[in-house]
C-alpha cells in the first residue's frame, strides 16, 4: 500500500492545503465533493497541485508534519518545482 502527502489550492498562488491519505483520488474527490474538511469547503480549496509517496504512514505522516512547518514560500517553490503551471493533477490520478 502506498501512502501520500499532497497539497491542495484555490487557484495558483492561492489558499494551500497539506493533507496525507491512503488512497489519494479518494481523498482529493472527497475534497472537491465537499464531503471533507471544513477548511478546504469554506475556502474552495480543491486544485490538487502537488503529491509525493511514501511506502509506511509513519514516513508519510512525518512529511505532512514537516510541510506543514514550512513557511509558505517554499511549499509555492515545491509545487512549482513539480509542477510549473499549477496544474490541477486530479484528472491525471484516473488514468
Amino acid at each position: 500500500m502506498m501512502f501520500f502527502v499532497y497539497v491542495l489550492a484555490s487557484r495558483q498562488r492561492g489558499t494551500l492545503y497539506t493533507g496525507v491519505t491512503n488512497d489519494l483520488a479518494r481523498r482529493v474527490h472527497e475534497h472537491r465533493e465537499k464531503t471533507a474538511s471544513g477548511f478546504t469547503r469554506r475556502y474552495d480549496v480543491t486544485r490538487l497541485v502537488y503529491y509525493e509517496t511514501f511506502d509506511t504512514p509513519d514516513a508519510a505522516i512525518a512529511r505532512e508534519k514537516r510541510l506543514k512547518r514550512w513557511p509558505r514560500e517554499w511549499k509555492i517553490q515545491a509545487i512549482e518545482n513539480f509542477n510549473p503551471g499549477w496544474q490541477d493533477l486530479y484528472e491525471d490520478l484516473n488514468r
